[in-house]
């Protein structure tokens, strides 16, 4: 896995978060959200569109900004700042989720959907999930990626789990380990 791919797995705002690993944005340009957006597709409940505008893009980028400085104080065990907290709200606020009756052909079915072009939505839907995780005590268990050169977020399912992700960053550094051991920092003979 190179650090250019998006890390995905994590819960869902954090992995909006990820999207700006330490190699830069991977969400500078709307195929770039929709490139995300297909990888998480089976986790969201919006379908990707054919077209992401840069309206949309605007919208989660926005989202995101807001996740990341609101994690970064949650976890810490401090509150959020106002500007955050209403962020979020407003992104929900701009979909807000409304649970639809509908025939199935035998029973009432309930669906969710959202209003809104389809970036508003997502920002809407990313929102929520961060509100969750805001609010789950497990907040501050999430690390930050113990590679000196990553930036990544994780929740850990194990207390020992030190990186982002095994193939990314924890063969690497291991690798690293490995070569100043058998090096003895010991310049090399010229």
């Amino acid at each position: 896995m190179s650090d250019s791919a998006p890390l995905t797995g994590e819960p869902l705002a954090l992995d909006l978060v990820n999207t700006r690993p330490s190699t830069g944005d991977l969400l500078t340009t709307p195929d770039g959200l929709r490139a995300w957006w297909v990888l998480e597709a089976d986790r969201l409940s919006e379908d990707v569109p054919q077209e992401v505008g840069g309206a949309d893009l605007a919208a989660v980028l926005a989202v995101r900004e807001h996740i990341a400085r609101a994690l970064d104080r949650v976890r810490r065990g401090e509150r959020p700042r106002d500007e955050d907290v209403e962020g979020l709200n407003r992104a929900q606020r701009a979909a807000p989720a409304i649970s639809e009756p509908v025939w199935d052909g035998s029973a009432v079915a309930v669906v969710r959907r959202r209003e809104g072009s389809p970036g508003v939505r997502l920002a809407a839907g990313l929102a929520e999930a961060a509100v969750e995780l805001l609010a789950d005590p497990a907040v501050g268990s999430i690390r930050k990626c113990e590679a000196d050169d990553c930036v990544m977020l994780f929740l850990p399912a194990h207390p020992r789990r030190r990186w982002c992700a095994a193939a990314r960053c924890g063969n690497r550094m291991r690798v690293a380990r490995h070569y100043q051991r058998h090096k003895g920092g010991q310049p090399e003979a010229g």
